[in-house]
């Protein structure tokens, strides 16, 4: 299920939101890593992309990028950039991508706005989206339970294990963690998990 709110918060702060993260989000050793785990020109999928300086920089290391984003205002922005092909769509029409359709997919703090209850079909669509051999990044928030941040987005939280055990469920195989924390759009500080995995 699709959270208008959070979306909706996203439309109105998207400036805001790309001032705060775009210099991270382009440079970010993880992405790094996805880029050289993929073939050289890969097909890749940044899930919720926001302002689109991940999918930038992923078509800059001469990636064949697609990125969507539920938000209109995040998706005109991306589709900015050059070499990113970007359009709306929300995490339930996952289920629409073709099988095998990706080298790597880049879901950086992005599925933590899904219902806990969403999650375990959201990860099976994008392991069978996934080609043989792929990769699949995820970065999400550590905690437990759900709730709405002081500018009302919706959000879920995880516990490491409880990550891996949803992970391996839906088919990936755990690489490795990364772990930091960092402040919020609302202002707030937050632990948080990167996982890395083979499809």
């Amino acid at each position: 299920m699709t959270d208008l709110e959070t979306i909706r918060v996203y439309d109105q702060q998207a400036e805001e939101y790309a001032q705060m993260t775009d210099t991270h989000n382009s440079d970010d050793p993880r992405l790094r890593d996805l880029i050289d785990a993929c073939p050289p020109g890969g097909r890749v999928l940044d899930l919720g992309c926001g302002p689109g300086a991940s999918a930038a920089a992923l078509a800059k290391a001469g990636m064949q990028v697609d990125a969507t984003d539920a938000s209109q205002e995040m998706v005109q922005m991306a589709a900015q950039h050059p070499g990113v092909t970007a359009w709306q769509a929300t995490f339930d029409e996952l289920d629409a991508i073709a099988p095998h359709t990706y080298d790597g997919i880049w879901a950086n703090f992005s599925l933590l706005h899904a219902p806990r209850s969403d999650m375990p079909r959201h990860l099976a669509a994008l392991r069978k989206a996934l080609k043989p051999g792929g990769v699949f990044f995820i970065g999400l928030k550590l905690g437990a339970g759900e709730k709405r941040d002081k500018i009302g987005r919706l959000y879920t939280y995880y516990t490491q294990d409880e990550l891996d055990t949803l992970l391996t469920d839906a088919g990936f195989t755990v690489q490795n963690h990364r772990f930091g924390s960092g402040p919020g759009l609302d202002g707030s500080m937050s632990d948080w998990i990167s996982v890395a995995c083979d499809g």
